[in-house]
């Protein structure tokens, strides 16, 4: 089964065994594990939904909330995208041996700098099964085997969905063992897939900032975080009205819990009287709680909005709420974002080139966008096919983690029989 019932440290050693095997695996055989996932989603859907269905049935589940619900919900179009997101990754460009320099030095020797899988990758997250799928079609694709560590209340769909990679992987000839998963284990178990030095080479946490800090106080082995995402919408003196509320609506409706949803609207003090109201009334109908300060409260007309305290400008809800208010100028914007936000995404919406290039350079992110949501940063809107999740790190990796993320390189040297003098 795809549950490993053998210990943390065991589970790690199985997956290095098996890195070294997928490591060296052509693009043909790789892709056609892919290709026999994605049609073994299909195949059993019905399957992967019953399982779901019991843990959303389930004690565990009964405490989440609605947005966390809605994470490890599944549905027949949750499963058929999960299935089409492995074509994708299927279909891209392997990383595996790509030439990144060449030259020849003044030795003769030929020197290249080429792509190599980083070997065992283990994943902690919580909540959405279809991470599972994404994590595995983008670590076999890149050459990499992967150890999955999921929340409890989801561990009957993480079963289910690794246990159809693994015979995928089986299937196309590779080791079951490139895919294994953990199940919902307590904090011993965290700590002790955090320790394993010289068996992991990469651990990546996805989920809220306990998690994060429950890593950090005990991690020996690399770690990435793909961290929380406090986003800002900034609606600048010379933006347009209508797209300035397309885009905070959608930045913040359009599903509020996930990490690229905004958390703050900033609003330049120079148009809040014309805006304000229209822009949070949008959100107010679309059942967003708003809080914010003195000023957007007074430019907010009929629309209810609540005092802010300190704490809501630094809070990632992951639900419809918002926080709210006033700046006077793109620097104080700029302060407010590097202040309060965690570096994930941002956005300011003008009209003025200047403007938006001032924000850009000035903010410090991951991902800036001019006129644009900041749903949009996902490694599936990127092109990678799918995603990890996001760094806000800045090494190695930074924004999205897709397969290049999860290699480094190596440097290969050719002489005809060099000596150094």
């Amino acid at each position: 089964m795809a549950v490993t019932e053998t210990t943390v440290a065991e589970s790690c050693a199985a997956a290095k065994r098996a890195a070294r095997a997928i490591a060296t695996a052509s693009t043909e055989v790789k892709n056609a594990a892919l290709e026999a996932t994605a049609r073994m989603l299909g195949e059993r859907s019905g399957e992967i939904l019953d399982a779901n269905a019991g843990d959303l049935a389930d004690e565990h589940a009964a405490g989440l909330t609605a947005a966390l619900r809605d994470r490890l919900r599944l549905t027949p179009e949750r499963v058929a995208a999960m299935a089409d997101g492995v074509r994708v990754v299927a279909a891209l460009d392997d990383p595996v041996g790509e030439e990144l320099e060449r030259k020849t030095l003044a030795s003769g020797i030929d020197l290249r700098k080429v792509r190599v899988p980083l070997g065992v990758v283990a994943v902690v997250y919580e909540a959405r099964p279809n991470v599972t799928i994404d994590c595995a079609a983008l670590t076999i694709k890149s050459g990499n085997a992967i150890v999955l560590r999921g929340s409890s209340y989801a561990e009957r769909s993480n079963a289910a969905l690794a246990a159809i990679v693994r015979e995928a992987l089986a299937e196309a000839g590779l080791p079951e063992d490139a895919v294994l998963s953990l199940g919902g284990g307590g904090h011993e178990e965290l700590a002790e897939l955090a320790t394993q030095e010289g068996l992991v080479d990469l651990l990546i946490p996805r989920g809220g900032e306990g998690l994060k800090a429950a890593i950090k106080a005990v991690a020996t082995v690399p770690v990435m975080y793909a961290a929380a995402g406090n986003c800002h919408v900034y609606v600048h003196a010379e933006a347009d009205p209508e797209m300035a509320r397309r885009i905070a609506y959608n930045a913040k409706v359009q599903r509020p819990g996930v990490c690229n949803s905004a958390e703050t609207l900033l609003i330049d003090a120079a148009i809040a009287d014309r805006v304000a109201a229209p822009i949070l009334a949008d959100l107010a109908a679309a059942g967003v709680e708003l809080v914010g300060d003195e000023r957007v409260r007074a430019a907010a007309g009929e629309v209810e909005v609540g005092a802010a305290d300190d704490d809501d400008w630094a809070t990632e809800y992951l639900g419809l709420k918002m926080a709210v208010a006033v700046v006077d100028s793109v620097e104080d914007a700029i302060e407010h974002v590097n202040s309060h936000g965690t570096g994930h995404s941002e956005a300011i919406v003008t009209a003025n080139e200047e403007a938006a290039e001032e924000f850009v350079v000035g903010v410090d992110a991951a991902a800036v966008y001019v006129n644009a949501s900041t749903r949009y940063t996902d490694g599936f809107e990127y092109g990678m096919g799918a995603e990890i999740g996001n760094s806000t790190q800045k090494l190695h990796a930074r924004g999205p983690i897709g397969m290049r993320e999860l290699t480094t390189f190596k440097y290969v040297a050719h002489g005809d029989g060099q000596v150094r003098e």
